[in-house]
């Protein structure tokens, strides 16, 4: 990291955690009847506020209700499509937080009613709450692609939900001739992951530069830059040859005509705003919105997204439900895995407080998002964050990004970085 170091960063990091949540352990037994809080969805931020309530406060009964039994992170998945990662290893369940004491409920959340606060079930059941945390997820804006929606994405996957549909596109790789082309088509701003499309073409040039070298890389993206940019271009230099006659990956921006207009399953083609690409293997990455039930509920904008309180993430549009994870609008918070898990905390805390009849502490979150390009090749960006002026801002002078001059020594200490990070997270989240 740039004019920043990774001892200050952990120091900055960790006492933002202790910010968050210093005012709550232990702090706000209650006495009488228990308070109720339900938490709909169990990915990286339901599964992390479930835990933290539990912990701050052992005296709230709370209840996790999630579809699925099986969670397969999204963070790490790309180096599944590399063969460098199987599928076990980025695959959890919810026998951790039951073991803490939280009540796991695997049915589909169909209705919450703000009034009389109660989370409702397609199986019938009703859970009452003093309060609420949404946490859906991301859904699809599959009516921004011509010709592509749920159906197609079984042929032609997003994989943007880490699951049955990472298989299928690993298995399209490894059945693709030697000489094949892979296109890549990543979303418009804003989206979960911001880097993610730009690593998986990194680990997917990986696999094909060890297995398949003959083959090609086709990104069209509709933006003119995204994150990391000036890092991943150089790794690709170094590692597939871009920008030469050779190059493994070529990436044509929106200005180029890389927004895609429409596709063709049957042809395997796709056509973006100047012509159009026919490829062995295609990875459709649609536009984002909030996750189904934050629409069912009531609780998105306009723009498709959460709007929220950034001191405690209660929803601006209801009273005592929070939105926390990439359907709230949190800016400059990025929508990511961290930073849904530094977000449940903070509002863990804030809910806990308010609950017993206090204030919610001052809050602060932190993210750190880690890409790997190849094999001892890793890079990543790193920001804490404060609550100032009833904004969510960024601390100035903290975080920083790898440096761009490549040192091969620090670039496979990020990656080793990227994978204790991952056993961490995931720890701190499921364990």
């Amino acid at each position: 990291m740039s004019q920043f170091t990774r001892r200050k960063f952990l120091k900055l990091t960790g006492a933002a955690t202790v910010a968050s949540s210093a005012l709550t352990f232990g702090s706000f037994a209650i006495g009488g009847a228990a308070k109720k809080v339900v938490v709909v969805g169990g990915g990286i931020g339901g599964a992390t506020a479930a835990k933290y309530l539990r912990m701050m406060d052992p005296s709230i009964e709370v209840t996790l209700i999630e579809a699925n039994k099986d969670y397969y992170t999204c963070f790490m998945s790309n180096e599944v499509l590399s063969g460098e990662r199987s599928m076990d290893s980025i695959h959890f369940d919810y026998s951790g937080l039951k073991a803490r004491g939280v009540n796991i409920v695997h049915d589909w959340v169909t209705a919450i009613d703000p009034d009389k606060r109660v989370v409702k079930t397609k199986g019938g059941q009703s859970f009452p709450y003093d309060r609420c945390i949404v946490s859906p997820g991301v859904d699809f804006r599959w009516e921004t692609i011509e010709g592509y929606d749920a159906q197609v994405a079984e042929k032609i996957p997003h994989a943007w939900k880490a699951g049955p549909q990472t298989v299928t596109l690993r298995k399209q790789l490894e059945a693709m001739k030697d000489g094949g082309t892979v296109l890549i088509a990543p979303p418009p701003n804003p989206f979960r992951c911001p880097p993610g499309p730009y690593e998986r073409a990194s680990q997917i040039a990986h696999y094909l530069k060890k297995h398949k070298p003959k083959s090609k890389i086709i990104i069209l993206d509709p933006k003119d830059k995204f994150s990391k940019f000036g890092l991943f271009m150089d790794g690709w230099k170094r590692h597939y040859g871009y920008g030469t006659d050779n190059s493994m990956i070529t990436w044509i921006d929106g200005a180029g005509g890389g927004k895609v207009e429409s596709v063709d399953a049957k042809n395997m083609t796709v056509h973006a705003a100047v012509e159009s690409f026919k490829a062995d293997v295609i990875n459709i990455i649609p536009a984002q919105k909030a996750g189904k039930i934050a629409f069912d509920a009531g609780l998105t904008n306009d723009k498709g997204w959460c709007p929220i309180d950034g001191k405690t993430f209660e929803s601006t549009i209801h009273k005592n439900i929070h939105v926390i994870g990439d359907s709230s609008v949190a800016k400059p918070l990025p929508k990511s895995g961290y930073a849904a898990n530094s977000e449940a905390k903070v509002c863990a805390a804030a809910i806990v407080a308010l609950l017993g009849g206090g204030n919610a502490p001052q809050p602060s979150w932190v993210n750190t998002c880690y890409s790997i390009i190849a094999p001892g090749d890793g890079i990543s960006v790193a920001m804490v964050y404060a609550y100032k002026d009833g904004k969510i801002t960024k601390v100035k002078g903290s975080g920083g990004l790898t440096p761009k001059e490549f040192d091969p020594e620090m670039r496979a200490r990020e990656e080793q970085y990227a994978h204790s990070w991952f056993n961490n997270i995931t720890a701190d989240v499921f364990g």
